[in-house]
């Protein structure tokens, strides 16, 4: 039998309100399956608070096993420095993360903002991810930083983190199977391809017919800030209850895999200069960009044009 703990750092809970979604398997099923002992999670596990004290006394002395630390939400280091904004028991709950984090077999960063500090990276607060802040491999644990494993943090970045790769990720760490990590340590098999990779606008995007309100059918990119070509992740793949993306409901993708997340720019606008977005596609050359684009609107089809389809 593995064990698993989810500490709940500086964040919202999303990420756990995600992956109680999950329907194929349930949670419950899950862990029964992979025979994993969920040792804590604060809102599913019912131990008194003197039996959890017991039990992290246990982990850190090596007398409970910890296969898998999964953590949620970001580490609160202020003020300045202290991290006393965020306590357990009167004592910085960075210490509890730090504490953890060194008896793990793996550490897995569930969310973007354990994976990279997400809100509150540039505030008093001084939230920071495990391993990254922001871009910068600068995370509360150290660029340095290895599990018991010898493997860095997993980051599975999402805000929140879509409950299909919380629970894949727990399914590979659970067979010992080695996930490969780009370079912000997401695992390849979920932030291998962009969010626009699968998204049923990719034609219009292609003919630039462009939308500029919400609930539209074409391209969302160039006027309502769709960060979809710019940023990895599954979510037009693996659709959210299996049903649905945010582009699929005519809501553009705001980024929220990205490192860079919450964006300093107005989520549903996107910065340009004459109507080139100023961030373009990963790869692409501008001025190739701006020729392309012009001719590619001047040849779209009058079906697109027309938003109209017999689909």
């Amino acid at each position: 039998m593995k064990t698993a703990y989810w500490l709940q750092g500086g964040g919202c809970g999303g990420d756990t309100f995600s992956f109680l979604s999950s329907e194929y398997p349930d949670i419950i099923e899950l862990f029964r399956t992979l025979d994993i002992q969920l040792l804590w999670h604060a809102s599913l596990s019912n131990i008194s608070p003197h039996d959890h004290e017991q039990l992290l006394s246990a982990i850190f002395d090596g007398r409970q096993p910890l296969d898998i630390l999964l953590v949620e939400g970001s580490v609160i280091c202020g003020p300045a420095g202290t991290g006393m904004f965020h306590t357990k028991d009167g004592h910085p709950k960075k210490e509890l993360v730090y504490n953890l984090a060194s008896q793990a077999q793996v550490v897995i960063a569930v969310g973007t903002c354990a994976s990279f500090g997400g809100f509150g990276t540039d505030d008093i607060i001084e939230a920071k991810g495990l391993q990254f802040t922001k871009k910068e491999h600068s995370g509360f644990l150290g660029k340095e930083f290895t599990a018991k494993s010898g493997q860095p943090v997993i980051n599975l970045a999402g805000c929140p983190c879509h409950h299909d790769v919380i629970a894949g990720a727990v399914i590979s760490v659970a067979n010992n199977v080695t996930l490969e990590l780009d370079r912000y340590q997401r695992p390849l098999e979920w932030y291998g391809t962009t969010v626009h990779q699968g998204c049923t606008r990719n034609e219009y995007h292609e003919y630039r017919v462009e939308e500029s309100d919400f609930g539209e059918i074409g391209c969302l990119f160039f006027h309502m800030g769709c960060a979809g070509p710019l940023v990895p992740g599954p979510c037009n793949k693996l659709l959210w209850n299996q049903h649905s993306s945010k582009p699929r409901a005519g809501v553009p993708c705001f980024g929220c895999t990205d490192p860079e997340f919450p964006q300093k720019t107005p989520f549903f606008q996107t910065p340009n200069i004459e109507g080139i977005p100023l961030s373009l596609p990963m790869g692409v050359n501008r001025a190739h960009y701006m020729v392309y684009k012009g001719m590619a609107a001047a040849a779209a089809p009058e079906h697109l044009k027309k938003r109209s389809s017999k689909v």
